[in-house]
């Protein structure tokens, strides 16, 4: 345990400490209902959110943590699963929320009361985060290099300006977690902590991707926005930031992130499932589903599923998963995810293909586990290396 000692606040004890069953099923119908209208517009899931936060579920995690008894990552997984079987974009932000709540207390770097602060406005205004990483010439820093964002040494703090790509939820974040460097002449890097509604903040409306279409992940452009000096909660030297990742959130990232494009392909077998049985051809004379080859490719798809089943089940274990077993569970969950719907397309033909029909939307969605870090290239040669080398 780290050695973050909350201050929880009074009214923490009037919101839900546990995310019930019939709630998460009541939460996964009604974000389905308007899935496919975000899907089409790309708008930031503002209303999901509203409901998340109604329910508590946003600022779960950060509850429990305040009141020190923290939230599993199994009950977590159930919150996310559910969340993306309605809406899998509304469940790819609120995942980073989650990784951010597990992050901020076990982070020496974090001056204590801004640690309280953040977790406090999560818990009690559903308050989103996010890191902001990727740059147009820098790519994700997954691959190394230093961010091209600055940030100025000035009397009371930072002047911050850089721009940064894909950044996942962002006309609704609260709080920036901005990874910048430095203006010394040996500069150091790290996360500067921004206030979403700092002056100089401006948002670029240019996410238009092929699946996961509402995250918003927008360009946010960083004008001389200035941040008190404490808000530089973690900058170190680059060599500092080459020691691993801590064990809770590399078996949080492993189980989460795959998790929403797992319940996506669950959502398409379901589709399909109940397509097959429906759709009766007239020279069949009966359902799809009686024709043996249906039933095989069905039977690869439970495979699949339970295959992903086992290896997300396993990062919920203790002990922990290794790096670079997390690895693998997100390159066989994701790929899995993306095998499952592009079955069913096959299988299903040109209905598939319509925009009446979600089954395209599942396919598109499941494509972008793809680009999540680490990519399959990285995680393969990191594989491959310690294998070679141990």
């Amino acid at each position: 345990m780290d050695a973050f000692e909350a201050q929880p606040a009074p009214q923490l004890a009037h919101l839900p400490r546990h995310a019930a069953p019939e709630v998460l099923a009541e939460i996964t119908r009604r974000l389905a209902e308007t899935a496919a209208d975000y899907d089409k517009s790309g708008d930031f899931p503002a209303a999901n959110f509203a409901l998340l936060h109604q329910h508590g579920l946003v600022g779960l995690p950060a509850v429990r943590r305040l009141l020190g008894e923290p939230l599993t990552l199994a009950e977590a997984r159930a919150i996310v699963a559910a969340v993306a079987r309605g809406e899998p974009s509304t469940a790819l932000i609120l995942v980073m929320t989650y990784l951010y709540t597990v992050q901020i207390p076990s982070n020496p770097h974090w001056p204590e009361g801004l640690k309280q602060t953040v977790l406090e406005d999560i818990a009690l205004r559903g308050a989103l985060i996010n890191a902001l990483r990727v740059e147009p010439e820098l790519g994700t820093p997954v691959r190394g290099g230093i961010p091209d964002t600055v940030a100025r040494r000035v009397p009371g703090g930072w002047r911050i300006s850089g721009r940064k790509l894909y950044s996942t939820g962002a006309p609704g974040l609260t709080w920036l977690a901005v990874w910048g460097r430095s203006d010394d002449a040996e500069p150091l890097i790290g996360t500067f902590l921004v206030p979403a509604d700092s002056a100089g903040i401006s948002i670029e409306e240019n996410w238009d991707q092929l699946g996961m279409r509402a995250t918003a992940s927008h360009d946010v452009i960083l004008d001389d926005v200035f941040i008190p000096t404490e808000y530089a909660v973690d900058i170190r030297t680059p060599k500092a930031w080459e020691a691993e990742r801590p064990a809770e959130l590399i078996a949080w990232m492993a189980a989460l992130l795959p998790t929403i494009y797992d319940s996506v392909a669950r959502n398409a077998r379901d589709w399909l499932i109940g397509f097959a049985q429906a759709r009766k051809p007239s020279n069949l004379g009966a359902a799809l589903a009686t024709l043996p080859h249906y039933q095989a490719a069905i039977g690869e798809i439970e495979s699949l599923l339970f295959v992903n089943q086992t290896l997300l089940d396993r990062a919920t274990q203790s002990p922990g998963i290794t790096p670079i077993e997390a690895n693998f569970i997100k390159y066989h969950v994701t790929n899995n995810a993306i095998k499952i719907t592009e079955k069913a397309l096959a299988l299903t033909g040109n209905p598939a293909l319509s925009r009446a029909n979600p089954l395209e939307r599942y396919f598109r969605d499941t494509l972008s586990g793809r680009v999540h870090s680490p990519q399959d290239d990285t995680i393969l040669t990191g594989a491959g290396r310690f294998a070679l080398m141990n």
